[in-house]
């Protein structure tokens, strides 16, 4: 079917992140004649580049909206998902979980062939059973006290569920690591604490390197050996586009970059001289924090600190034909210079 040519693409939320990963590949991939974008705040795919998309207004908690915007089209890739902000905690899941049903179930009922959804690494929950570098294989199982990652392993659990249901599309789902790019958006309130804290700290630390350079003593910066995976939103977006177009399978696929990246290794990417401490300390704090009850919503971030995510990409690359292009610190580095920061590292 895809890998034929002459593929509709229906885009939901493709003004965010992911979105700006994937539409420029969609944009320029000949197999791709017609985008629907799909958004809820009007914009011009025009202004963008895009002159492949056309533009329709719509809420993915409106099932007739979606019925409608997916006619004639081949592949739904759904990228529209609520992380943080001002929306109550009922807006967020008739957004995140009735939203991605809506989505799945309008694209059956138009008879699209493929559904491309971005879950995440978090789904996998931050439990201290976790082996490092879990495959797919591994169970999801939902998170003591993050939303987000509770949202996402409910919503695979019933994407599934309703794939075994319905004779409706094949469905692919994506589990990144934390995606960074020049277009992260909200990054400094969505990296998972340390890169945006770190980052509010790189001016004070590159005007103390600056004072005491000389001095035969580094100023240290004490962190903990925390270790993370992160993917560059282009790779990401390649990710989708061989799920859009390529030959691989159905099925679940990690993404990720090949390295795994420290505290110490942002630390340095801002000009600050890190001093390791081991980790244990501050994963046990983590977990304590999130055991906490009456916790506010936002501060279930600490959770992820408790227990390192960090994925196996084998699958991807065997089934998917993908492979990153970014290292994880080059992708810290482009976030850093779409926040305004200048990378200290080489």
């Amino acid at each position: 079917m895809a890998a034929d040519g002459d593929v509709t693409v229906a885009v939901t939320g493709p003004t965010g992140t992911f979105g700006f990963g994937l539409l420029p590949l969609l944009q320029a991939d000949d197999r791709v004649t017609r985008i629907v974008g799909i958004a809820r705040r009007p914009f011009d795919p025009a202004t963008r580049g895009w002159t492949k998309m056309v533009y329709r207004p719509g809420d993915v908690r409106s099932p007739e909206v979606l019925r409608e915007a997916f006619d004639d089209v081949d592949v739904v890739v759904h990228l529209a998902f609520l992380v943080i902000g001002a929306a109550s905690r009922d807006v967020i899941r008739s957004v995140n979980v009735e939203g991605t049903l809506n989505a799945f179930r309008a694209a059956a009922a138009a008879g699209v062939r493929r559904f491309v959804y971005t879950s995440s690494v978090a789904a996998y929950g931050f439990h201290p059973e976790n082996p490092i570098g879990m495959t797919e294989d591994w169970p999801v199982r939902r998170a003591t006290r993050l939303l987000y990652a509770q949202e996402k392993a409910e919503i695979e659990d019933l994407l599934r569920a309703e794939a075994d249901r319905l004779t409706g599309p094949d469905l692919y789902l994506l589990r990144p690591s934390v995606v960074l790019g020049p277009h992260a958006v909200g990054a400094k309130e969505l990296l998972p604490g340390p890169l945006a804290s770190l980052a509010s700290l790189a001016p004070l630390a590159r005007a103390l390197t600056r004072r005491v350079g000389r001095l035969p003593v580094a100023v240290p910066v004490p962190l903990p050996a925390l270790r993370a995976q992160f993917v560059h939103e282009e790779d990401m977006g390649r990710a989708l586009l061989q799920c859009v177009v390529g030959a691989g399978p159905p099925g679940v696929y990690n993404i990720a970059a090949d390295d795994i990246v420290t505290l110490a290794d942002l630390a340095r990417e801002l000009g600050m001289r890190p001093l390791t401490l081991p980790a244990g300390p501050a994963q046990a704090a983590a977990r304590a924090i999130a055991a906490l009850p009456f916790l506010p919503t936002i501060a279930g971030w600490v959770e992820v600190v408790g227990h390192p995510a960090i994925m196996d990409t084998t699958r991807a690359k065997r089934e998917l034909g993908w492979a990153p292009r970014f290292t994880a610190l080059e992708a810290v580095r482009d976030t850093l210079r779409g926040l305004g920061q200048d990378p200290a590292g080489p």
